[in-house]
């Protein structure tokens, strides 16, 4: 086993372990940790929607990005690049927020709900690996959203400027920011617990290059099995602390803050997992990335809010009732601009 396979793994069932302990000490079930709920809770808690069930400004997310930018500070990996096709960036993000939405749930919170039982999610891993599928095709003939170009290092401290401007509020806890008092935003570990828990994750993934969306693409164009080995340990770990916890329920139906619509399960990860893929990765990369300095990454994490914002404004997001039908119009919409935008931005391959 090579040393970056053995970090893999290890940073993998760490994150497993941590999503497990997070639920035990408040988190929502089979959402220990979720890059696309935690955007959502974190865009109410800004007051960007008004789903009163869904705003926290959730430590999780602001641990990971910060986690990121210190661990790529420290390791001289903090090298802001940015300005290719941003806004293209940040209308595949948004596309990719809306798709999670419907199914309820990043590729991360896949894995967790799949080690819980919930068998809704084995649906989602098809119409995501489905819409990976599709992204390589674009890649193979020739997508690019262009290359980064090295920035001026102040640039890459907005973001994480940013974050800590989050953080700040979530702690002072002003008037202007809101805090569910019910559903899953009011579902929460203790703050200073969350926020560790994030770091954790951040520096992990940051050393360990996670990414769920990057390892069904490296299977699929080259059989390689380097990346979904980590999130293979997420899943067995995952799985374990389920069945210790009381935590593992088989089957479709009841499921926590799921539905069982198998048609839009599989469209909306298929759209996440296509615009992912023409991204560079999965939301959890972009938060890392966005943290070493990358402002395209940024840039796709805010679009992502904006999308987790219009959503729940719009009612285009899925609940344990399932999909309505604006986000199931928005689902179809969403994959045919997605592909319009990859058709677009392709580049002539050379022999």
């Amino acid at each position: 086993m090579t040393r970056e396979r053995a970090l893999l793994l290890f940073a993998g069932g760490i994150v497993g372990l941590l999503a497990i302990c997070l639920v035990a000490l408040g988190n929502p079930p089979n959402m220990g940790f979720c890059i696309a709920c935690f955007l959502r809770d974190t865009a109410g808690g800004l007051g960007l929607h008004r789903a009163a069930a869904a705003q926290y400004i959730r430590p999780e997310i602001l641990g990971l990005a910060l986690g990121s930018f210190g661990v790529a500070v420290a390791t001289r990996e903090f090298r802001p690049a940015g300005g290719a096709s941003s806004l293209t960036r940040f209308l595949l993000g948004f596309l990719v927020m809306l798709g999670m939405l419907v199914f309820l749930g990043c590729p991360l919170r896949l894995v967790l709900r799949l080690a819980a039982g919930d068998l809704n999610a084995l649906i989602g891993l098809a119409g995501l690996v489905a819409g990976v599928a599709a992204g390589n095709e674009f890649l193979k003939r020739g997508f690019s959203l262009g290359r980064a170009n090295p920035l001026r290092q102040v640039n890459g401290y907005v973001f994480p400027a940013l974050v800590l401007a989050g953080l700040v509020l979530l702690l002072a806890r002003p008037a202007f920011i809101f805090f569910s008092q019910e559903g899953p935003g009011s579902m929460r570990a203790p703050v200073f617990v969350a926020l560790a828990a994030g770091v954790a994750v951040g520096v992990l993934a940051q050393r360990a290059r996670l990414c769920m969306v990057g390892g069904i693409r490296d299977f699929l164009l080259f059989r390689d099995t380097h990346l979904l080995s980590g999130f293979a340990a997420v899943g067995v770990v995952a799985f374990a602390g389920s069945l210790l916890t009381g935590n593992f329920h088989a089957g479709f139906a009841n499921q926590p803050i799921a539905h069982n619509q198998f048609l839009w399960n599989f469209l909306g990860m298929s759209l996440a997992g296509m615009g992912s893929v023409l991204l560079g990765g999965c939301p959890l990369r972009q938060l890392v990335l966005a943290g070493e300095g990358n402002t395209d990454a940024a840039v796709a994490i805010l679009g992502m809010l904006a999308g987790a914002a219009t959503a729940h404004n719009f009612g285009l997001a899925a609940s344990p009732q399932g999909v309505p039908l604006a986000g199931q119009v928005v689902v179809i919409t969403g994959i045919m601009a997605v592909m319009l935008l990859a058709w677009f931005n392709r580049e002539p391959v050379r022999a």
